[in-house]
């Protein structure tokens, strides 16, 4: 008993007690609150799936596809680790659209709440450049092209625009050193995605959550656990179902 009570009394342990299960919510919080804690479980799922597919992947432009076409067909339950991993970045974007426009609709991100909405921004922003930068991984025709057209709009910035190209393609033409950055850097950039994530959820909890009516939210307050997790489970629940039916429905298509 003495030890339970000084582990509890730990900084860190106490520390992340009240992060999670003694968090104060308001009391009205509706089923779209749990699309933040869904962005994390589908954050997770792609880091994951992601470390598995690298061990496999490589990225050299003669041997790029032929080692997409060797995960799907000789690695033992590859093609759907490959399809959990695409078919999870849509899922994610649908998971973190939603939540950002419950946050639109709801005005989360007034003061003091806007530095919270400025990092979820800038955690979009990463995203995107993530998904485009796995899109280009696979090294067939519409990655090819997709990166050429993508990585031209940069020089339309005056002045500088040309030397960005230049910096992205690692040349003078789309080639086996931009396959090399992007692989670099999607593989990097989740990672600095789940340290930004963190931070928005220490922000989050400094000033408390928003809720659908609007008022203080340091009035008429309950603990997170175990209220919330059980409709964040709930919510979790529906969301395995509809992604593992999507992946059900790719496998035999």
């Amino acid at each position: 008993m003495c030890l339970y009570l000084k582990l509890v009394k730990h900084p860190i342990i106490a520390s992340f007690s009240n992060h999670s299960d003694n968090y104060p919510t308001p009391i009205n919080l509706s089923y779209l609150w749990g699309f933040g804690s869904l962005a994390g479980i589908a954050l997770v799922i792609q880091l994951f799936t992601g470390i598995f597919l690298a061990m496999h992947y490589t990225p050299e432009v003669n041997l790029a596809f032929i080692s997409v076409e060797h995960i799907m067909r000789d690695v033992v339950g590859g093609s759907g680790l490959r399809y959990i991993h695409a078919n999870g970045a849509s899922m994610f974007f649908i998971v973190v659209y939603t939540h950002m426009f419950r946050g639109l609709y709801y005005g989360s991100y007034y003061q003091p709440r806007a530095i919270l909405w400025y990092t979820g921004v800038i955690i979009f922003l990463l995203m995107m450049a993530t998904a485009f930068m796995g899109y280009v991984l696979p090294w067939g025709q519409m990655s090819f092209w997709g990166a050429t057209v993508i990585t031209n709009l940069f020089s339309a910035v005056p002045f500088i625009g040309n030397y960005i190209v230049q910096l992205l393609w690692g040349g003078f033409s789309v080639d086996n050193p931009t396959l090399n950055r992007f692989f670099s850097l999607h593989y990097l950039l989740p990672f600095a995605i789940a340290a930004l994530a963190g931070l928005h959820l220490i922000l989050l909890h400094k000033d408390g959550s928003n809720n659908p009516l609007g008022v203080d939210s340091t009035i008429d307050r309950i603990p997170f656990l175990p209220y919330f997790y059980v409709k964040d489970f709930f919510g979790f629940l529906l969301f395995s179902i509809f992604f593992l039916f999507l992946l059900y429905m790719r496998q035999i298509i």
